[in-house]
């Protein structure tokens, strides 16, 4: 009987490198360095992350069992990851039997081939989107506009956003950098017909979008969404929003397409008890959502006579295929990660060079889009981008530990990158460390030497590579004159132990005499 060598398994392919909006031209720390500059910017975002963390902490507060909704959300959304394949299926069939059409897409580009394929199927050359991460991940609009089609973001941070042709900065609340003072000189610019003597009131500055969009939404006849839940159980979709648009996108066009990445996912449709709790309090500071909009399939006569869902993958199964790495798929694209990053609070989103910025950003899109597609990849930076303080992970609804999943990407980096003056450095550190008189000599030594380099003011200002990343934004304080180690060992360190010890012990006696009393 003769034997057939089948092959060895690949590893999931990851979002094609060149595409999309997964990868900056920079990497993040000449980035941040830029971005650092700008004092407006870092204002906005002072005021806007401490605004929506101090409502996040209000409502969630009140519930008594907060901790029992996010223990049930990570598991919900960790069983939806162990049995994604059959899950997916499930969900393309109850949409098929509703009248839908599924469409599975590999990659971005596929992604974007589908969708401009199904507007010019409609003769329709505009379409109007609800805010979606997915497509922006993608570069939707950028591909739309180069068959001639004209995409209108109708959510009003996505609209300044489109409208001063920036980049979104924040996974929420895309114009976060931006002051309303900014928002008026980018309406006065760009929307044809507008006041120009429009002032920066807010309640102005809403009304001027509502009455550009207004025409939008009632003559446009496709829409472009995206998902923030599917339901595998019943095939519906649904979409959380403050503004009113998402429903207006949803209900009056003639076709409605969806772009859902596939980790979206969830088993029943009461798993929507759990994350229609903690999606609000986590992202908005809300309760509720003013507007929770769910469909399923297509209703004769009410709504798109027209759903297609597009299934994205471009790079989750290759997060799925990582053992540790995958728990980033449990995201539920809530913000809270950022809003109490201090890194994110200081750099802002474009540093990141994703559209997905902050701690988790600093994870997904490694993931998704590979850290060693290119020599000096930006992307190898991400993990980096962290103080590793575990703020993101107590304000994580779905309690992903994204601190560990920056350790694990760190340690996948060094592992690829292979010997490096770094790498050579630490372990000839960890050679000294091991043996205790050699250490002790190294301190001995390395305390003059360090002392002389230091100065006058007693700083350590600059090191020679490899160590010179270190005091790029740093200083290092001389080295003392006697260690910890060595006052230990000294007669004045041994009689200080003794009287700590003595005082004890005078202490316990005296307790427990007053005790006894």
């Amino acid at each position: 009987m003769s034997s057939t060598f089948l092959g060895m398994p690949t590893a999931p392919p990851r979002s094609p490198y060149g595409t999309g909006n997964l990868r900056g031209d920079r990497k993040f720390p000449r980035a941040a360095h830029d971005e650092l500059r700008n004092e407006q910017l870092r204002g906005n975002l002072r005021r806007a992350t401490h605004t929506i963390r101090a409502k996040r902490l209000a409502v969630t507060g009140e519930l008594p069992d907060w901790e029992q909704l996010r223990d049930a959300g990570s598991a919900i959304k960790t069983d939806a990851m162990n049995r994604l394949p059959e899950l997916l299926e499930q969900l393309e069939r109850k949409v098929t039997e509703h009248g839908g059409t599924v469409h599975w897409a590999r990659d971005g580009v596929e992604a974007n081939e589908i969708v401009t394929r199904l507007v010019q199927e409609t003769g329709s050359d505009e379409v109007i989107k609800v805010k979606s991460m997915a497509t922006q991940e993608i570069g939707l609009n950028e591909h739309l506009a180069t068959h001639g089609i004209t995409a209108y973001e109708t959510d009003l941070a996505e609209l300044i956003v489109q409208l001063a042709d920036d980049k979104p900065s924040h996974i929420l609340v895309p114009a976060i950098h931006r002051n309303r003072h900014e928002v008026r000189d980018i309406f006065r610019a760009a929307i044809p017909g507008v006041d120009p003597d429009l002032d920066s009131v807010p309640a102005h500055l809403a009304a001027a979008a509502r009455a550009y969009l207004r025409q939008k939404f009632m003559t446009v006849p496709v829409a472009v969404s995206g998902a923030n839940f599917g339901i595998a159980e019943t095939g519906t979709l649904s979409v959380v929003e403050s503004e009113g648009n998402g429903r207006m996108c949803l209900t009056m066009p003639d076709t409605l397409i969806t772009v859902m990445g596939i980790e979206k996912v969830l088993p029943r449709y009461q798993d929507l008890e759990v994350f229609l709790q903690l999606l609000p309090r986590s992202s908005t500071g809300e309760r509720m959502n003013p507007y929770t909009s769910m469909w399923t399939g297509v209703t004769p006569g009410d709504g798109p006579q027209a759903f297609h869902l597009v299934l994205l993958d471009n790079g989750r199964t290759a997060a799925l295929a990582d053992r540790i790495g995958r728990e980033a798929l449990n995201c539920i694209r809530c913000s809270a990660c950022l809003n109490v990053c201090p890194v994110y609070e200081r750099a802002g989103g474009h540093a990141y060079g994703s559209t997905y910025p902050g701690p988790i950003g600093s994870v997904l899109t490694p993931q998704l889009a590979g850290m060693h597609a290119a020599k000096n990849d930006p992307n190898s930076s991400l993990p980096y981008a962290s103080s590793l303080c575990g703020a993101c992970f107590d304000a994580c609804p779905v309690k992903i530990d994204i601190p560990s999943l920056l350790v694990e990407l760190r340690h996948q980096h060094t592992a690829r990158t292979g010997t490096t003056a770094e790498k050579l450095a630490m372990k000839a550190a960890a050679a000294v460390m091991k043996r205790p008189a050699l250490f002790t000599a190294a301190q001995k030594a390395a305390g003059p030497v360090g002392r002389l380099v230091a100065g006058r003011d007693r700083k350590i200002s600059r090191l020679p590579a490899p160590f010179d990343g270190w005091t790029e934004s740093r200083d290092i304080p001389a080295p003392p004159r006697q260690t910890f180690r060595s006052w230990l060992a000294s007669e004045e360190g041994e009689a200080t132990l003794r009287a700590a010890a003595d005082e004890g012990a005078r202490r316990g006696r005296d307790s427990r005499e007053e005790e006894n009393r």
